[in-house]
C-alpha cells in the first residue's frame, strides 16, 4: 500500500509547526510498512490529484493566504471534486478560512474556495492558548494550541469537535474547526496531528479507505504520545 501525501505550499504557510503534520503522517504510515510518498507543491506547480489521497494546507500571514488563495482559486473546481469524492484533505488555521467562502479582513475580502459553508472577519485581539476539544468520532480528546485574529462562523456545518478549553472558532460558541466528508479544518496548531495520534490515524485509515477499501491499521505503541496527551487535557480540563 502506498499514501501520497500534497503538502501545499510549505514555503509560504508553515506557523507553528505546521509541518510536523508531514512528519507525523508519513512515519505513522511507514511503520506500519505503508510506503509514504510526500510532495512538496509550490504556487508554481500543477498538483496531481489523481494521485493524491491527502491534501495538507498550513497557516500563514494575511499576505500569505491572498497569494495562496489566487491560486487555489485556479483549480477551485478540482480541489472540490477531490473532497466530494472522499479525498482527504486536513487544513490549518490559514488553511481552514480558505476553504469558506471568504475571509473579511476590515474593508478587504479575500475569496475562498466555497468547501465549506463557513465564513470568517477578523475581530479585535487574537484568540491565544491552549486548546482541548471533544469530539463524536474519537475515544480521546483533540488537543492544539490556537492563535487566530479571525473569528470563525460554521452556519450549518459540523464541527470537528466541542471546545472543552480554549476558544475555538469564534471565541463564543464553543465550536473548533469542522469536518465534512474527509476534510479536517480546525485552527490547531502545535503541531496537531503529533499531539494527536488518533487523529491522525483516523486521517490515514480514512485515506486509505477511500483508496483500497475497508483496512485495518496496525497497533503502534503510542504511549509516550497518549501520556502527553492525557497530561494537557488534565492540566486544563
Amino acid at each position: 500500500m502506498t499514501l501520497n501525501i500534497a503538502h501545499l505550499y510549505p514555503d509560504l504557510l508553515n506557523l507553528y509547526g505546521d509541518r510536523g503534520n508531514i512528519a507525523a503522517l508519513s512515519l505513522r504510515a511507514q511503520w506500519r510498512g505503508i510506503e509514504a510518498n510526500v510532495t512538496e507543491y509550490t504556487l508554481e506547480s500543477e498538483i496531481d490529484f489523481e494521485n493524491t489521497d491527502i491534501i495538507f494546507v498550513g497557516g500563514g500571514s494575511d499576505r500569505e493566504q491572498k497569494l495562496v488563495c489566487g491560486r487555489l482559486l485556479e483549480m477551485k473546481d478540482k480541489i472540490i471534486d477531490f473532497a466530494e469524492n472522499g479525498g482527504c484533505i486536513v487544513a490549518v488555521c490559514g488553511g481552514y478560512q480558505l476553504l469558506g467562502k471568504y475571509y473579511k479582513l476590515g474593508d478587504e475580502t479575500i475569496e475562498g474556495l466555497g468547501l465549506l459553508d463557513i465564513v470568517t472577519e477578523r475581530g479585535e485581539g487574537r484568540l491565544i492558548g491552549n486548546v482541548v476539544i471533544k469530539t463524536d468520532f474519537l475515544e480521546r480528546h483533540v488537543v492544539g494550541f490556537e492563535n487566530h485574529g479571525g473569528r470563525t462562523e460554521i452556519n450549518g456545518c459540523t464541527p470537528l469537535g466541542k471546545v472543552m478549553y480554549g476558544k475555538g472558532n469564534n471565541g463564543t460558541d464553543k465550536t473548533e474547526g469542522v469536518i465534512y466528508k474527509n476534510v479536517i479544518a480546525t485552527y490547531l496548531h502545535g503541531p496537531l496531528l503529533p499531539k494527536n495520534p488518533h487523529l491522525c490515524d483516523y486521517i490515514i485509515k480514512k485515506s486509505l479507505y477511500n483508496k483500497y477499501g475497508d483496512i485495518e491499521l496496525k497497533k503502534l505503541d503510542d504511549t509516550a504520545e497518549i501520556a502527553a496527551n492525557d497530561y494537557i487535557v488534565h492540566r486544563f480540563c
